[in-house]
C-alpha cells in the first residue's frame, strides 16, 4: 500500500466546485469564536459539498489568517455570507421552506443516526457556541432538534468535530 499524492487526489479546482452541484445542506455557525474552528468549517463543508455557510453573530469572516490557517483556500470554494442575527436568518429560511435543525443537546431531541433526510427537502444545520452551543431562542425556533450520541465522561465535542460528524452523516445520507 502507498499513500498517494495529492496530485493522484483528482480534487476538483475552485471553479469546477463551484459548478458542481451541491448536497441541499446549508450550515449556519452561531457565534462561534475560534478562528480556527471557522476555517474548520469552512474545509469541512468543501469536503462534504455544502451550498452554503451563514456566519452570524460575533462568528468572524474571511479573509483572516487565522482562519485561512486551517480552511486551506476552502473560503474560496464554499460559498459564505454574514448575517448579524442568527434568529433573522432562520426566520428568513424558514420562508424559504428550508427546514432547521439545532445541534444540540435538549429535551425530545433526535439521536443523530434516528434522523432519517427528506427526498427534495434543503435543510440548515445550526452549530453553536464553544462554551453556550446554540441560542434558546434559535433550539425554539428550530423545527429539529438533532444531538451526536456520545458515551464517554465528556458533554460535549469541539464544534469542529460536531461539523464533521455530522456532515458526513448527511452526507452519506443524502448521497447513498
Amino acid at each position: 500500500m502507498r499513500k498517494l499524492k495529492n496530485s493522484e487526489l483528482e480534487r476538483l479546482d475552485v471553479e469546477a466546485f463551484k459548478k458542481t452541484a451541491k448536497i441541499p445542506l446549508i450550515v449556519v455557525l452561531d457565534n462561534i469564536r475560534s478562528l480556527n474552528n471557522i476555517g474548520s468549517v469552512f474545509r469541512t463543508s468543501d469536503a462534504f459539498l455544502i451550498e452554503k455557510i451563514y456566519l452570524c453573530g460575533i462568528t468572524a469572516k474571511p479573509p483572516h489568517k487565522d482562519i485561512h490557517k486551517t480552511a486551506l483556500g476552502a473560503t474560496e470554494s464554499v460559498d459564505w455570507e454574514y448575517v448579524e442575527d442568527t434568529l433573522e436568518l432562520i426566520e428568513r429560511l424558514n420562508d424559504s421552506k428550508i427546514k432547521i435543525l439545532a445541534i444540540e443537546q435538549a429535551e425530545n431531541s433526535t439521536m443523530l443516526q434516528d434522523f432519517t433526510v427528506e427526498p427534495n427537502q434543503k435543510y440548515a444545520v445550526i452549530f453553536g457556541n464553544e462554551v453556550k452551543g446554540v441560542q434558546q431562542k434559535v433550539v425554539s425556533a428550530s423545527d429539529y432538534c438533532i444531538e451526536i450520541p456520545q458515551f464517554g465522561t465528556k458533554h460535549s465535542l469541539n464544534i469542529s468535530v460536531s461539523v464533521g460528524v455530522v456532515l458526513w452523516d448527511l452526507f452519506k445520507k443524502f448521497r447513498f
